[in-house]
């Protein structure tokens, strides 16, 4: 665990090395009132891993102090981009992939040109509040101008995000906002993703 300084607050990065050579990194954020040890999150780190992805989980400053209630988005943005910033050089020029899921995932489309990512991983992103469809987020993630990875739950209250030009999108039958219903075919997908754009190398068999 390392503590590394924002504008508004420390937030906190765990690093997770890959096996083999690195040829990517994946950089991922929490939901509004989770963690970094989410399943669907663990699952996309350990597939992740297993192709020579580095990945790296942050805590935003709000959950380090300890409060659950998440902080307004422009210091989710803030405090994400600062940590890119803080750790981008030891990367060695590296391609970023950033992600998250929920809010995390919102924060990564929002700052994805800011943060110079070569692709985005959005988990759950939540398309709408429920029951309120009206109010679509969906323009924040129309705006990423990289290849994005989508996976939804078909039954999740914060809607489906819709298949487009350079989204992949997965939806997992049965499955709710915590996506735990099919987790199991994430990684699998994501690997296929990764390897598609240039950033996954052979799997690891340790």
């Amino acid at each position: 665990m390392r503590e590394i300084g924002t504008p508004v607050g420390p937030a906190q990065v765990q690093v997770d090395e890959p096996p083999a050579e690195v040829r990517a990194v994946l950089v991922l954020g929490h939901g509004a009132g989770g963690g970094v040890d989410a399943p669907d999150i663990l699952a996309v780190r350990t597939a992740a891993l297993a192709v020579g992805v580095r990945t790296v989980r942050v805590t935003q400053p709000y959950r380090v102090a300890g409060r659950r209630t998440p902080a307004p988005a422009g210091q989710l943005d803030t405090a994400w981009l600062a940590v890119l910033e803080e750790l981008r050089p030891e990367w060695g020029g590296l391609p970023v992939v950033t992600g998250g899921r929920s809010s995390g995932a919102r924060v990564a489309c929002r700052t994805a040109d800011a943060a110079g990512a070569a692709g985005v991983v959005a988990l759950a992103f939540p398309v709408h509040p429920p029951g309120r469809p009206e109010t679509t987020r969906l323009p924040e993630l129309a705006a990423v101008a990289v290849p994005v990875f989508v996976v939804s739950g078909e039954r999740d209250p914060f809607g489906v995000a819709p298949r487009a030009r350079g989204r992949k999108v997965l939806v997992l039958p049965g499955a709710v906002h915590d996506l735990r219903k099919g987790v199991d075919t994430i990684g699998p997908a994501l690997v296929t993703w990764l390897a598609r754009h240039g950033w996954a190398g052979k799997r690891s068999r340790s």
